[in-house]
């Protein structure tokens, strides 16, 4: 996991950081675990748009990630680490002893070769997934489920994870990579290790075209339109635009949006850092 940078030999290169990609073991990702993605190009299925700054990008396929690891008790063993146009972290193919193939998100330290298994009593090293309940205190986790069997949705993406800091009853508590510290159930999995490809936070695009690649169009300020536009347009000079609001009018920066009766507010035990 190292990043190079690019000689300033144009004026798209300058600024450029990119990963090496020394970990990538194949390039051709396996078809039987591929899905087509259509582009929405930020419109509904009237047509109309309703996700601005959103068209173009490369044609990809999806990967078919198994977030669940539910094929407990049986051992698999990494063929290749590769690149996933979809997120930030790298993916490994996995085979399991009955010949079933399946994508993993890689964690850190994760080697072609070496065998990774699910379940109940099962090693606490890096790319196995376990129960929260078998998971020593002090451990560092990924792909952490908020309910047991809806599959991992915490800790997913580059160079993220979590820590398992107690046990309290049926509950584990658990520090997120935002800062927050929350209870989850210990009959929820966890992968053990953190996520690959930690440099992705130091990247530099270099050029905005790498940005269309990605299927990102231009996106212009508020404060740069009229005030049809933009509660923050208009304004003789520049002017600053004066509170800031979303295009809708909803405030920003330090604005809370959580609501105050949100169910899941009693498992959360110290909110995220400002």
């Amino acid at each position: 996991m190292a990043v190079r940078k690019l000689k300033p030999v144009t004026a798209g290169q300058r600024h450029k950081i990119i990963s090496t990609f020394d970990e990538i073991t194949c390039t051709v990702p396996e078809k039987s675990l591929l899905e087509p993605i259509r582009k929405s190009g930020g419109r509904n299925q009237t047509g109309k748009m309703t996700m601005r700054y959103i068209g173009g990008g490369h044609k990809k396929m999806y990967r078919i990630i198994d977030f669940l690891r539910d094929k407990d008790g049986v051992s698999a063993v990494v063929k290749t680490i590769e690149y996933d146009p979809n997120r930030t972290s790298r993916i490994a193919l996995v085979v399991y002893s009955d010949g079933e193939k399946r994508y993993i998100i890689a964690p850190n330290g994760l080697k072609v070769g070496q065998s990774v298994v699910s379940g109940k009593d099962v090693a606490p090293e890096v790319g196995n997934t376990l129960f929260l309940s078998d998971i020593p205190l002090g451990t560092i986790v990924h792909n952490i489920e908020l309910r047991p069997g809806q599959g991992a949705v915490l800790a997913r993406s580059a160079g993220s994870y979590a820590q398992l800091l107690s046990r309290e009853g049926k509950f584990a508590i658990i520090k997120l990579p935002s800062g927050e510290t929350r209870m989850v159930l210990t009959t929820c999995k966890a992968t053990v290790g953190s996520v690959s490809n930690g440099d992705h936070s130091i990247e530099k695009s270099g050029k905005a075209g790498r940005s269309r690649w990605l299927g990102r169009r231009p996106r212009n300020r508020g404060v740069a339109m009229n005030p049809v536009d933009h509660p923050m347009g208009g304004g003789e000079g520049r002017a600053s635009g004066g509170h800031p609001r979303s295009r809708k009018g909803l405030p920003a920066k330090g604005y809370k949006t959580r609501a105050k009766k949100k169910d899941s507010n009693k498992y959360i035990i110290e909110r995220r850092k400002k």
